[in-house]
């Protein structure tokens, strides 16, 4: 999808600002919106369908803890299709249709500060979620430690390659620059990489965390440091993915890759041995306390964090690095948010065998 402009991004959140006057001078219980809390609408607004697991883990999952916790609530989800324009427009939508609370994951988190403003002039709750927004004080944020992401993937990376004894430099994949939270896994990664004796060959920021020109980078990449690359350390599974696709393009070996969601491909790149790493952060922690939050705030509730981030009340989880060492345990036991009879099908069977997976 074309990326929107700045000038349409600025219209958008124009726009929305423009509203904000009037929902200031609207009357409570035009701002509460959704009737009273049995009966409340919430928002939860995704930022993009490239990464499945909105559409397949987090909307399903928030939706069923929200109806557990309210069954009289209605969840108004929408995906912004890493449009950040289409974000705005959703959000002006919902607060039209008188939510009393939105979930979101920014498209882009500097212009997602419009969006919080404009909530909040009505008296309706933001909690930021998996991605935060920094420029505006949304009124909660959920997310796993994404700083502590970056170091955790870095420093399994170093100590692999350390121990393999391997030569050369690492290539960076980082995020998309619009997201914040993207920045917070590169600052990890840098905690990890910078002092670990290895060169730091070159980094990227991964426009809106397309796949595609992860893939297109890092082939030059390898045409750049042939036979020089000894890792590649990849903020999601999708770049790392990227990342390992371009080698095989290539036609030379694919060095250890990291990744980050622990997506059923990465489970399947792991078991393979095409990806060293990714990260297990199971959505159903998240997507089920933003709702516990979400619950809170409409019955007029504060929910309170462990944490602050970006003055931002903030609750924090800690996820855990996975490889072929845990992969059966932390992904595919009984408590794992995957199955082995989804993913050890095909050609993976054999390699699950060897893994004793089943």
């Amino acid at each position: 999808m074309k990326k929107p402009s700045l000038r349409t991004v600025a219209a958008a959140a124009a726009a929305l600002a423009a509203l904000a006057p009037a929902a200031a001078c609207s009357s409570k219980s035009a701002g509460s919106g959704g009737g009273d809390a049995k009966n409340a609408k919430i928002a939860f607004l995704m930022p993009d369908i490239a990464s499945t697991r909105y559409e397949l883990y987090d909307a399903p999952l928030f939706k069923a803890k929200m109806k557990q916790l309210c069954g009289g609530c209605t969840v108004l989800y929408q995906n912004a299709g890493a449009d950040a324009s289409k974000q705005q427009q959703q959000a002006s939508s919902v607060l039209a249709q008188g939510v009393k609370a939105i979930v979101i994951d920014p498209v882009d988190s500097a212009a997602a500060a419009s969006i919080v403003r404009m909530a909040q002039s009505r008296q309706v709750k933001v909690i930021a979620y998996d991605r935060p927004i920094p420029a505006a004080k949304a009124d909660y944020y959920v997310s796993f430690d994404n700083e502590k992401i970056g170091a955790m993937i870095g420093q399994s990376l170093v100590d692999h390659l350390k121990q393999e004894k391997a030569k050369g430099g690492i290539l960076e994949v980082n995020g998309s620059p619009t997201d914040a939270a993207a920045n917070l896994i590169k600052k990890g990664i840098h905690s990890s990489v910078d002092p670990s004796g290895f060169k730091l060959l070159a980094e990227y920021d991964t426009p809106g965390w397309e796949p595609a020109k992860a893939q297109q980078w890092v082939s030059g990449q390898i045409s750049k440091y042939r036979g020089q690359i000894a890792g590649v350390v990849a903020a999601n599974d999708g770049t790392g993915g990227a990342a390992v696709a371009a080698f095989k393009a290539a036609g030379t070996d694919v060095p250890p890759v990291t990744g980050n969601d622990a997506e059923l491909a990465a489970a399947q790149r792991i078991i393979a041995g095409d990806q060293y790493n990714t990260i297990s952060k199971p959505i159903k922690i998240v997507a089920e306390a933003a709702a516990i939050a979400a619950h809170k705030f409409v019955q007029g509730e504060t929910p309170r964090g462990n944490t602050t981030l970006f003055n931002t009340p903030s609750e924090l989880f800690t996820p855990t690095v996975v490889t072929q060492d845990n992969i059966g345990k932390v992904l595919l036991g009984p408590d794992g948010a995957l199955k082995a009879d989804k993913v050890c099908t095909g050609e993976y069977a054999a390699a699950c065998a060897k893994l004793g997976l089943k």
